[in-house]
């Protein structure tokens, strides 16, 4: 079965107080409520790469550069119970852009620090992996969301 393909990124800056990660509360669609990366679907013909570069423009407004997103994340994610949920993602980090985040219709973006990462508001796999993956390790896994759609029932790395 080929999954949807989706991409996210995750902008971090440096500041006095220590390193911050920008993340957005999603405020349509799937995850309503969730903070998130700046991402989306994958358009027909679109690499991942360019895909974070568009999404991240449309989402918080920033212009990010392809040679600035570093690949994290091959993240698979089956929704049994929900099939048409069922998506790959792929994931970014990026620490070089032009501009400062600004609300859209999809996200009102906040700063948070990347010590303190708010996992308990985000999507239930994002305990499991993010912290690795922004810490520069990459990461590779598939995690199985129950029948709830909202908490991880399984998870497999590699």
């Amino acid at each position: 079965m080929i999954l949807p393909e989706v991409c996210v990124s995750y902008l971090i800056r440096s500041t006095r107080r220590g390193d911050e990660v920008l993340l957005g509360r999603k405020k349509i669609g799937l995850g309503k409520g969730n903070l998130v990366g700046p991402g989306g679907k994958l358009e027909a013909g679109e690499s991942p790469t360019q895909a974070a570069v568009r999404e991240t423009r449309e989402e918080v407004g920033i212009t990010v550069s392809a040679s600035s997103l570093s690949l994290v994340g091959e993240l698979t994610y089956p929704f049994p119970h929900r099939p048409a949920w069922s998506q790959k993602s792929w994931a970014f980090v990026c620490r070089e852009w032009v501009g400062e985040p600004e609300e859209s219709n999809e996200l009102v973006p906040e700063w948070f620090p990347l010590d303190r990462i708010p996992v308990d508001r985000m999507w239930d796999d994002a305990k499991y992996w993010l912290p690795r993956a922004l810490s520069g390790e990459f990461v590779r896994a598939t995690f199985t969301f129950g029948e709830d759609g909202a908490t991880v029932q399984s998870s497999r790395f590699g």
